[in-house]
């Protein structure tokens, strides 16, 4: 699994990120750095609630952040 994690900084200064391939999986940051660890952390936990519902196959998985 590859996903693309969007940036974008408000007009407040703060960062918001995105997982592209996951809907409404968004964190704001008060840094990018910050922005972008909290989505990665929270698109892992969304794919980890997936998994355990059945909604993946049952096979290994290697996951892939990118930040663009």
């Amino acid at each position: 699994m590859k996903f693309t994690i969007e940036t974008e900084q408000e007009e407040d200064g703060r960062w918001i990120a995105e997982v592209i391939e996951l809907p409404g999986v968004m964190m704001y940051g008060e840094t990018r750095d910050t922005a972008i660890l909290q989505v990665e952390a929270l698109a892992l936990r969304v794919l980890a609630d997936q998994i355990e519902a059945g909604e993946h196959p049952v096979e290994p998985i290697q996951i892939t952040f990118a930040a663009v």
